[in-house]
């Protein structure tokens, strides 16, 4: 069994004014590493083994600032956990989103939830083939946890409406090649983004496209 704790990397100026950020690499802000130090914290007191991260600044960041406060080496950056990709929406509030692609209109180069499960599943699986029996932290983003909580236990994912927080540590088995979900949203005390920012809020765009 490999354990996986999935942490959605700290705020940045777009989280903070509600930007869609997709593949668009926006750093942490100072909130966001105080943040990622919160969760650092926390999963000092958890058997961890190793940090990887997504290769975008944001959480590579999050993961190297966790790594070291477990005391563990600067964490592996892989590009297949980025965040999911946005198109032509990355870098707009969800409001404007709906007002240029209304009434279900796709985005242009939006990529689907499906396939953000896809390869996030195949990563994971991959690290748990090369690190068996291991506990590993993923420093990643908000609409990839959602996508992975969502695909794996459908009853336990946030409504509609309630963020991912930045910040918050969410928990995965992998056993026997099947994901399972242990826990969801660990409440840190480093000051998470009460509503989400635009990379949970884009669940009204989901919603009203079917992607």
């Amino acid at each position: 069994m490999t354990l996986f704790h999935l942490v959605r990397h700290g705020e940045t100026d777009w989280n903070r004014a509600r930007r869609i950020q997709g593949r668009t690499d926006i750093p942490l802000n100072d909130l966001g590493r105080s943040q990622a130090e919160s969760a650092g914290r926390y999963l000092h007191g958890v058997p961890v083994d190793r940090v990887v991260a997504s290769s975008l600044s944001r959480a590579a960041e999050t993961g190297a600032i966790i790594a070291t406060a477990l005391g563990l080496p600067a964490p592996e950056l892989r590009d297949d956990l980025v965040e999911r990709e946005y198109g032509e929406a990355e870098g707009l509030t969800i409001e404007q989103v709906e007002e240029r692609y209304p009434d279900g209109q796709d985005v242009p180069g939006r990529e689907l939830p499906e396939r953000v499960v896809e390869r996030v599943a195949a990563a994971l699986a991959e690290l748990a083939v090369a690190h068996p029996d291991e506990s590993i932290v993923v420093a990643t983003h908000g609409a990839v946890i959602r996508s992975m909580i969502t695909a794996v236990s459908p009853e336990d994912a946030p409504e509609r409406g309630v963020p991912i927080r930045n910040g918050s540590v969410h928990g995965f088995r992998l056993v026997d090649g099947v994901l399972g979900l242990t826990g969801i949203d660990v409440d840190l005390d480093g000051g998470h983004d009460a509503d989400g920012g635009a990379d949970e809020r884009e669940l009204r765009q989901d919603v009203a496209t079917g992607a």
